[in-house]
């Protein structure tokens, strides 16, 4: 037994009335056990039961707007560019208020990277059909699978794998690598980032491969290590990035073995797979 649900038209009103006569305004929104479980296929990504509504219209009336999504996986948000800041919070459990009011008030920087890789709406995915026919399910992505699809599509999503951002501003200046790597050993890169914001904060380095187009089928680029680092108000900061044996190789259907090809080699660092200013080369030699 539950009361009546409040008229939804009146509650958004009444919401963007005081949201207008607030200094800012905190939205809730997400998605619960009964759209969002192990038990069944979600049809969409929508937030529904007029969310998106709230959102949109509480943005309206006042700019100094945070949505706080609560949600275990992707939801489209067309309100996304209208709002002051947008916080995941990945279905925390008890202590939730606690740690979402510690980050909104600035007590805690937000420090997550996405996991996945968020369209702005379902049908930009690469990949959305998932239901077997007759009996058979072809997974014709292959290993471009997750922001390797929407490489290979050539497509923008909503926010890519690894996006994540914080209480301050970084800038990448500097990629250093050696001329050449052997195969079969760890590749170490540094990375060098200053934190251009006015406090203290954490940024998470990553380090992206790319091997020019050949016989063997490899995703445009791919993540192979990151690191984070901390640095104050101004400050440069180096992160060391290891770079397994196991990033540069492939399996050979052939040999039934891994095996790393000799050649050149792309190293990308940057924020997420989507924003990789920095760029470096190396050569793979053969192992001793």
């Amino acid at each position: 037994a539950a009361p009546p649900a409040p008229d939804v038209a009146a509650s958004t009103a009444e919401a963007a009335r005081a949201a207008r006569a607030a200094d800012a305004a905190v939205v809730v929104v997400g998605t619960t056990e009964h759209g969002e479980c192990e038990g069944h296929d979600r049809t969409d990504l929508a937030l529904g039961d007029g969310q998106d509504a709230l959102v949109h219209a509480v943005a309206a009336a006042n700019p100094r707007t945070v949505v706080v999504v609560n949600s275990g996986g992707p939801v489209e948000m067309p309100w996304r560019e209208a709002a002051g800041a947008v916080l995941l919070a990945w279905f925390p459990g008890q202590e939730a208020g606690g740690g979402i009011a510690d980050v909104l008030l600035g007590r805690a920087e937000p420090g997550g990277r996405l996991p996945t890789t968020w369209p702005a709406a379902l049908a930009d995915a690469p990949v959305t059909r998932t239901r077997p026919v007759d009996g058979r399910l072809v997974y014709d992505e292959g290993l471009h699978i997750g922001y390797r699809g929407w490489l290979r599509e050539h497509r923008t999503p909503a926010y890519w794998f690894g996006h994540g951002l914080g209480y301050t501003t970084w800038n990448y200046e500097e990629l250093s690598v050696p001329d050449a790597t052997r195969a079969g050993e760890d590749l170490t890169v540094c990375v060098r980032v200053r934190n251009t914001g006015a406090r203290a904060g954490r940024e998470v380095v990553q380090v992206y491969l790319a091997r020019p187009p050949g016989p063997v089928d490899r995703p445009s680029r791919w993540l192979a290590g990151y690191a984070a680092v901390h640095a104050g108000p101004g400050e440069p900061v180096t992160a060391r990035v290891r770079i397994p044996a196991r990033a540069l190789r492939h399996w050979s259907k052939e040999e039934h073995a891994w095996r790393t090809d000799p050649g050149p080699c792309r190293v990308l660092a940057g924020r997420s797979a989507g924003d990789l200013p920095l760029t470096a080369h190396v050569q793979v030699v053969p192992a001793r």
